[in-house]
């Protein structure tokens, strides 16, 4: 890092992607998959497990940080031809789905807003190679902010090569962190942002998504040692780092042990000397640094 990070050794960016706020089809699967009723509780009752705007909030304002919040909007199952409609993959994809201008979203969206986090775009996931429907997504979701939007982030990571960020780039945006695995976590030697075009638009490679570390981890604490070796190679490294804690894994009921893992590798980093934040944040950043060495 340099001066314009404030002298800091290495870079965080925080992220999360709110592809569900509310439990619906997965209820059902889960209740069988684990033989476990309970699952069955938020069909009927008032519980929201996956809505978790208010608690990561509460624990990032604890931390002292903020972070990027990636809003979807996807076309519902009932969108889609009815063929579609038996395929499992579909269910997985456009079932469950909610709408960002629901009056309760919106005033959720808008409390992030003005509390300092940052709301950018999640593209759904057929947009990654429709510029048209890319661009109705961000206005909609502009329009629910009452301000610009400038980076996002691609549905299930879905990107059509280049093709994707020239669609970016041609509707406004600044930014993309669709770059990375879901399966697979680290640097790969990727230590800074990538500029593909060679200009102001920026990608941030996803350095780790918690569905690539936590399920197949033999131990939380071996998860955070991996964690802690990521921020040891980013510090190493002068790196940018990006983190993807989807918003539903901080319910502790369901999920248990996410939420400490994220909360600790905040608190390691800042110890470390890390600038945490949001990629938006992190990009005006790396802009000034840019055009100040130009």
């Amino acid at each position: 890092m340099t001066d314009a990070f404030e002298d800091r050794e290495f870079a965080l960016c925080l992220t999360h992607d709110v592809d569900r706020v509310f439990k619906t089809y997965q209820a059902p699967y889960y209740a069988v998959r684990e033989r476990d009723p309970s699952h069955l509780r938020s069909l009927v009752a008032d519980e929201r497990p996956y809505w978790q705007f208010e608690a990561v909030m509460a624990l990032e304002d604890d931390l002292g940080v903020r972070s990027s919040w990636y809003v979807l909007n996807e076309r519902s199952l009932l969108e889609r031809s009815p063929r579609e409609w038996l395929r499992p993959e579909s269910w997985t994809l456009y079932a469950g789905r909610y709408d960002p201008t629901d009056p309760e979203l919106v005033d959720a969206v808008r409390a992030l807003e003005r509390g300092g986090w940052e709301v950018g775009l999640h593209g759904s996931y057929d947009s990654a190679d429709d510029r048209e429907r890319l661009c109705y997504e961000k206005r909609v979701l502009e329009d629910v902010l009452g301000e610009p939007i400038v980076g996002g982030r691609q549905h299930y990571l879905n990107l059509v090569g280049r093709r994707t960020w020239e669609h970016h780039r041609a509707i406004g945006l600044r930014y993309d962190a669709s770059y990375g695995s879901s399966t697979n976590y680290g640097f790969d030697g990727r230590y800074d942002v990538l500029r593909p075009f060679d200009d102001a638009f920026v990608v941030f490679p996803l350095t780790l998504m918690e569905r690539a570390l936590v399920p197949s981890a033999p131990s939380l604490e071996w998860a955070w040692r991996e964690c802690r070796r990521l921020l040891e190679e980013a510090h190493e490294h002068d790196a940018v780092m990006t983190v993807l804690w989807h918003p539903r894994y901080f319910n502790e009921d369901e999920f248990p042990g996410y939420r400490t893992l994220y909360e600790r590798l905040i608190r390691e980093a800042k110890a470390m000397g890390a600038w945490i934040g949001p990629c938006g944040e992190c990009y005006d950043l790396l802009e000034r640094r840019r055009e100040a060495s130009s």
